[in-house]
């Protein structure tokens, strides 16, 4: 998330300077794009590593700012929430030794930060989303107390009008309402740097839009939130709606979010980029700026263009182009957002190599990407792949092809090349690439989850399944080999859960009866699906009441097919909330000699927890 803009006001008065800082920003790169200043004749790679931290149970631990504190080292720093730590790798040339050289940076840094942090009773891990995070830590109570994510909260909300809106289908569905932006907490990514030169950057970012779809497609690894199998790569949705500033009317008009792939291909320069993004998203954040870049170029110094690099770092481009000053020189550089952290250090390694080397080795043909391929072709690839994976059907220069075959047949031959190129090391291209050809034909990071996950809840309750899941993910995380390699969850015992809330047993799945039902037809639900209990709803989907067996046995008299459900259910219902402690429902059931609960958000029911569940 960049700089903690500790020393901002916030104020009209900085706002206004602001504004004139971002102008002049976009005047200065291109005075420097016109007069040769950009670097151009080196070409590096970074990256940034997302992690997320949990407790003994594989649940979120919110120690992120003591873990940082000791860990003490400037290339770990903090994320929106409190279980989320980001690490930046430095840049490395892309030569013979680069990859290699990454790869052992990334695992001394994790092999770091795992020591600080099992001293604090946390263990890391790498997911694209970690299928432990509940609702509970999307609250305000879990967003690390820094200005600049506050800030971000207060103007979206504000701009916004209204709650967050979630709504992901897949073969789950989700939707609710949020309060904050602290859904976007929940991705974790292995965000990759590759170095621009300035004359070839315009081919270079119509080629990585048009490859996006099926190098996400190989690379998924976020097929779950919150309990439910959504998307193949969910961090897609869930990171546009989780930073949705859009307000909806009942006039069609065109809005463009905040975080998305983008409208149309490029045609000019960076700076073109730069202003569309400035022209189409309001100013989200501001710092006090103490010199015009403009005047730091008349002086012969390098700008760091700080209001564009700050206003940059507020749309979220999954391609994202970046500006930046490296031992004293300007460059640019493209940042993939789109790839999720995990499933191992070697398989985030084979998705780095394999993007560096497609964009190295771009064949000549692909200069001119607008000529070959309609731009929402690019984009429906994108999200085809998000939603299904490597087996999704794309169009790929005028031909229906699979992820996975356009990955074996195009491009890896092309990546191949890229990266022999700039001479990497060729027992690290084998290597490297070879996983991307096996996970080609073995399968990605999500599939693997899914068929266990789904394996899982044959045998045990959802929170038991998503602990075993994130447990096993773990284990095979630290003995580092790739995805495709690991073997099905098999054998599991019903190992002793730690089960201290109603929401890790309670029964999610309900039959709902409404207060205007005719009471014959709850009879019939009921005993339907053998069930003893239900609950019922007002028309405004809050809990009016509880319908039970008994309840339906005391007035056997009257005529079933003319009482309501409303005439006959329990008013005055006992209720408890997701976090009440299954020992404190327990006393309630024994108090009020009653056999369930029903399990509220507010006048909201979401489940309930029966003895049977106990």
């Amino acid at each position: 998330m960049g700089e903690h803009i500790g020393k901002s006001t916030f104020s009209e008065v900085e706002r206004k300077s602001f504004v004139q800082h971002l102008i002049d920003d976009i005047w200065a790169l291109e005075k420097m794009m016109e007069g040769g200043l950009i670097e151009n004749d080196i070409v590096r790679i970074g990256a940034e590593q997302e992690m997320c931290l949990v407790n003994g149970d594989y649940r979120p631990s919110p120690k992120s700012l003591e873990i940082i504190k000791d860990v003490n080292d400037g290339h770990f720093t903090t994320e929106f929430a409190t279980y989320n730590i980001e690490a930046n790798l430095d840049p490395y040339k892309l030569d013979r030794d680069c990859f290699a050289n990454m790869e052992r940076q990334l695992v001394k840094l994790l092999d770091k930060v795992k020591q600080t942090a099992d001293e604090h009773g946390v263990k890391i891990i790498l997911t694209g989303i970690l299928p432990t995070i509940s609702k509970e830590e999307l609250g305000m109570d879990f967003m690390t107390p820094i200005s600049r994510y506050y800030r971000i909260n207060e103007v979206l909300k504000a701009w916004r009008g209204d709650d967050f809106t979630v709504r992901i289908k897949g073969a789950d569905e989700l939707s609710l309402k949020h309060d904050s932006v602290l859904f976007e907490a929940c991705n974790t990514s292995f965000q990759l740097h590759l170095q621009v030169p300035p004359d070839d950057f315009i081919k270079s970012y119509n080629w990585v839009q048009a490859i996006s779809g099926p190098v996400l497609g190989i690379c998924c690894n976020s097929p779950l939130l919150l309990g439910k199998e959504l998307w193949r790569e969910t961090r897609t949705a869930l990171f546009q709606q989780s930073l949705d500033a859009r307000v909806w009317t009942k006039a069609v008009k065109e809005q463009v979010a905040r975080v998305g792939f983008g409208e149309h291909w490029q045609k000019n320069s960076v700076a073109e980029i730069f202003k569309q993004d400035i022209s189409t998203h309001r100013i989200l954040l501001t710092k006090p700026i103490e010199k015009s870049s403009l005047k730091q170029l008349e002086e012969g110094t390098v700008p760091r263009l700080e209001a564009l690099s700050l206003f940059n770092s507020t749309v979220y481009r999954w391609n994202r182009p970046c500006y930046g000053v490296g031992n004293g020189k300007p460059h640019l550089r493209i940042e993939n957002r789109y790839i999720p952290a995990g499933p191992t250090v070697i398989d985030e390694m084979a998705n780095f190599a394999f993007w560096v080397g497609l964009m190295a080795g771009r064949p000549k043909k692909y200069d001119d990407m607008p000529s070959l391929m309609d731009f929402r072709t690019a984009k429906l690839n994108f999200l085809r792949a998000a939603t299904s994976g490597r087996h999704a059907m794309f169009s790929w220069m005028g031909k229906a092809m699979t992820a996975d075959r356009i990955v074996m047949d195009e491009l890896l031959p092309i990546a191949y090349k890229g990266l022999r190129k700039f001479n990497v090391d060729e027992m690290d291209i084998t290597r490297l690439l070879g996983v991307i050809e096996a996970r080609a034909k073995g399968g990605t990071g999500a599939e693997w989850q899914i068929h266990n996950f789904r394996e899982l809840q044959k045998q045990m309750k959802l929170d038991s399944a998503i602990v075993q899941l994130t447990r096993s993910m773990y284990q095979n995380q630290q003995i580092n080999i790739p995805v495709h390699q690991w073997k099905p969850i098999g054998g599991v015992k019903k190992a002793k859960e730690s089960f201290q809330w109603v929401r890790q047993v309670m029964s999610t799945k309900l039959m709902k009866l409404y207060e205007d039902d005719y009471a014959n037809l709850a009879l019939a639900i009921m005993q339907w699906n053998n069930i003893h209990h239900i609950p019922v709803e007002n028309g405004k989907g809050e809990l009016a009441g509880l319908l039970t067996w008994s309840h339906i046995e005391k007035f056997e008299k009257l005529d079933k097919k003319e009482v309501r459900v409303s005439d006959i259910m329990v008013k005055n219902v006992v209720t408890v909330e997701p976090r009440t402690e299954i020992e404190t429902a327990k006393k309630m059931m024994e108090k009020h000699q009653i056999v369930c609960l029903p399990v509220c958000v507010g006048t909201h029911i979401v489940g309930i927890i029966s003895k049977v569940d106990l």
